[in-house]
């Protein structure tokens, strides 16, 4: 009796600790990939996971389609809100979508299919809605110029520690990393200078959530560098799926998949394992630095804390089991 009632308290305690965070946050269903649902999105061209929403990854239209961002429920892949940016321009070939420090989105309006037509670009920033429903938000429009002349680009970052922006150019036989400015000006030109090489026709790129990782994506592969403090090293290739366009990349919350995602009229998001596990996250979402979380997922938190009760608990039939013997014994 003793030991039934001691393993009907294990259950109850396991089944607390996991019951107590959000199915969404426990079991990381949308993380297995997901297939983006609403009518609206016919281009989506960037991808982003929310710092503030488990589960929620950001995307947008390529051209055409206005000022809007759209936050998907992975577990469902329908649009949970749609965000309208004030406070900029007609927006020209939105191309990329990435969050920094402080929960701060940045989305890119650096497309130029003519490489070369526009003589600058444009960079959009907001602050991630804390409530996920349909509003306008007020952004930060800056103008971008590349030092070595106009051109074409589908990727930009934003690095999840420094804050610094990054583009990386998009050029068949392979392109460079632009740096942007220590701090983006709101009042004048952000010139990007080329500070790298990348090996690859870029799509899309995305930090890993630590800030180690780069990763650059194309239509038919990809390739993961060491970040390196900026000099990257370039450390294998990557398992891109197979995609009627691929245009988008970012990384699971926890820092441990790779979301892909294409163009079309319902187009699936699908997932691969990080190579070698070099891109989880170690501390907080990439915006811990600025103290401004906002909350986040807590799967880790409470698996760790199942494990925990369950290492207790066996613990005690492991005393207990060597205690019967001695008993016998007298």
């Amino acid at each position: 009796m003793r030991r039934r009632s001691l393993a009907l308290l294990a259950g109850l305690l396991l089944t607390g600790a996991l019951a107590s965070a959000p199915a969404s946050a426990a079991d990381g269903a949308g993380d297995q990939g997901f297939t983006i649902k609403d009518p609206r999105v016919t281009e989506s061209s960037g991808l982003a996971a929310s710092h503030l929403h488990p589960g929620i990854y950001w995307t947008h239209n390529d051209s055409g389609d206005g000022p809007y961002i759209y936050a998907v429920d992975s577990a469902t892949g329908k649009t949970v809100a749609r965000i309208t940016l004030k406070g900029v321009g007609t927006p020209r070939d939105v191309e990329a979508i990435s969050i920094g420090p402080g929960n701060q989105i940045y989305v890119g309006d650096i497309g130029d299919n003519l490489d070369g037509s526009w003589p600058y670009v444009w960079i959009y920033k907001l602050p991630e809605p804390k409530k996920l429903v349909d509003q306008t938000v007020r952004a930060t429009q800056y103008v971008v110029k590349y030092a070595n002349g106009a051109r074409n680009a589908e990727s930009l970052v934003v690095h999840p520690r420094t804050g610094r922006v990054y583009i990386i150019d998009k050029k068949e036989d392979g392109g460079h990393l632009y740096e942007g400015p220590a701090t983006l000006s709101a009042s004048g030109t952000n010139i990007f200078r080329p500070v790298a090489t990348v090996d690859l026709w870029a799509t899309d790129a995305a930090f890993s959530p630590d800030g180690r990782q780069l990763t650059v994506r194309g239509y038919f592969g990809g390739i993961y560098y060491d970040w390196n403090g900026g000099a990257i090293k370039r450390a294998g290739r990557l398992d891109v799926p197979l995609q009627k366009q691929g245009e988008s990349v970012t990384y699971s919350p926890d820092g441990t998949r790779l979301m892909y995602g294409s163009e079309g009229v319902d187009s699936p998001v699908q997932a691969e394992d990080v190579p070698g596990g070099s891109g989880k996250q170690s501390a907080g979402n990439g915006s811990s630095a600025s103290g401004d979380d906002g909350g986040g997922p807590v799967s880790g938190g409470v698996k760790f804390g199942a494990l925990a009760v369950g290492a207790v608990v066996l613990g005690l039939f492991g005393i207990r089991r060597l205690r019967r013997p001695s008993a016998r014994r007298h």
